[in-house]
């Protein structure tokens, strides 16, 4: 029998059997599905006679591996013919997830001389005559770019730009359903910084925003300050900013559970690229007391060697104290930590150290830097980057909403007081009745965040 394992929708299977038409025939199916280590989720009868049923059986597994141990259990049992099996996860994927639609009727010849030729000359001839009118007349309204070179995906590193397609499409369609936003993957095959900055310069005027994505760092700095400077539309690097927001908002309500202030307060932040730094830049940003900035090699202290410019800046602007030491020392005594690193990093026994009522962070996904149920042995809070634990800090909570406001501000630029400002629309979703210990976080379906949000950014960028 298989140990219990954590199973997902993500690694969803829909096996298609046959087997005979006895009463306890579907019974010894879900008991073989169970022992197995998988959770039946569905099973549909396809087909039936007197002697024999064919079903469609569907079942959530842990992962690729085990989805194919499944199928052999099934297929190696006497009574049962496995018939096709199908992963529901690249079913989902088959042609991509995302597609364009005309918003205007094009039923008969006066619509296709408005909406193409000869009408779309004169709209043509007035942005000509006044290219701001674009963001009036054109896509460029309402459009976002999500831009790619494949080189930081998810956990995946550096797989290049097809294989990093999947998860803009992916992105483009969460903007789509939460702040009906217009985005669209554009997946570079580069990595070179001067050509990435060129083209996307090349492609600007098509979008009113820039959302990157999954670009590495050091890089992903200088190709975002680059492209700010050269652009009059905003430019989001969603894995720093996004994250960060996520992070202040969910840290605002768990200060707020514990009774601690923002002043007070030391955190250790284990991670310092793009996700770490720009968390420890907003956190400083909203007044917090100190940072202990730790990467592989132990904390980052002022007079350390490094050629990182990065680690050099966080180390002359953060750890007061010149703390030199390893990730356990640095988070004794610390109220928060917040990790955006690697899995199984962080130990009880460290948790154990911390500060009274310590709130712990453990972001690395899939596999957090801490175990969520040994973090919360000792830990007053426990968030996570998990969707089947509490308070899943989830990016989709900031950047449909932040690029919505900028959208509709017809912003140039993107800044501090803004990023600020969406922190608060998302910790206040939250009502002052509701927050507890493990809802820091609203729902990333909560339908009032994203509007919430936009409505914050807009008005910090008019």
């Amino acid at each position: 029998m298989t140990s219990a394992r954590l199973t997902s929708a993500g690694f969803s299977i829909t096996v298609r059997l046959a087997f005979s038409a006895d009463p306890g025939a579907a019974g010894r199916l879900a008991t073989v599905v169970g022992q197995a280590g998988a959770i039946v989720t569905a099973l549909d009868v396809v087909s039936s006679d007197s002697k024999r049923m064919v079903v469609d059986l569907t079942c959530d597994t842990s992962d690729a591996a085990h989805a194919e141990q499944v199928t052999q259990i099934l297929a190696a049992m006497p009574d049962f013919d496995v018939r096709k099996v199908s992963d529901r996860t690249f079913l989902m994927h088959l042609g991509g997830k995302i597609e364009v639609q005309s918003k205007v009727p094009l039923k008969n010849r006066d619509d296709l001389s408005m909406a193409y030729t000869p009408g779309v000359a004169r709209v043509c001839q007035a942005i000509a005559e006044n290219p701001d009118d674009a963001r009036r007349l054109t896509i460029k309204r309402n459009t976002v770019a999500v831009v790619s070179d494949g080189s930081a995906v998810l956990g995946l590193g550096n797989i290049g730009p097809e294989a990093a397609m999947p998860v803009m499409e992916g992105k483009a369609a969460l903007f789509k359903k939460f702040a009906g936003v217009d985005a669209w993957p554009v997946c570079l095959n580069t990595q070179d910084a001067d050509e990435i900055v060129d083209i996307v310069t090349a492609l600007a005027p098509t979008y009113g925003g820039i959302n990157l994505e999954d670009i590495a760092a050091p890089r992903c700095f200088e190709i975002e300050a680059r492209l700010r400077e050269r652009l009059d539309i905003p430019v989001f690097h969603d894995d720093q900013h996004g994250t960060a927001i996520v992070v202040l908002a969910a840290l605002t309500n768990a200060l707020r559970v514990v009774g601690k202030e923002f002043a007070d307060v030391r955190a250790t932040v284990v991670g310092c690229g793009a996700a770490g730094t720009a968390i420890m830049r907003l956190l400083a940003k909203a007044g917090i007391g100190d940072i202990v900035p730790v990467d592989r090699d132990g904390a980052l202290h002022e007079g350390l060697e490094t050629d990182n410019e990065t680690w050099q800046w966080l180390a002359e602007n953060f750890n007061k104290d010149g703390y030199a030491g390893d990730l356990s020392g640095a988070v004794a005594g610390s109220d928060v930590f917040i990790g955006v690193s690697a899995p199984n990093i962080l130990k009880g026994s460290d948790v154990a150290k911390m500060a009274k009522d310590p709130v712990v962070f453990a972001l690395a996904n899939p596999d957090p830097e801490i175990s969520p149920t040994e973090a919360a042995r000792y830990a007053a809070i426990v968030a996570t980057g998990r969707s089947d634990q509490p308070n899943q800090i989830n990016n989709v909570l900031a950047f449909p909403g932040v690029f919505r406001g900028l959208l509709d501000a017809q912003a140039r630029g993107w800044n501090d007081d803004a990023a600020l400002a969406a922190a608060r629309a998302i910790a206040d979703s939250v009502g002052a009745e509701e927050v507890n210990a493990t809802y820091i976080v609203p729902s990333v379906f909560d339908p009032h965040v994203a509007p919430a949000v936009a409505a914050a950014v807009k008005k910090a960028m008019q």
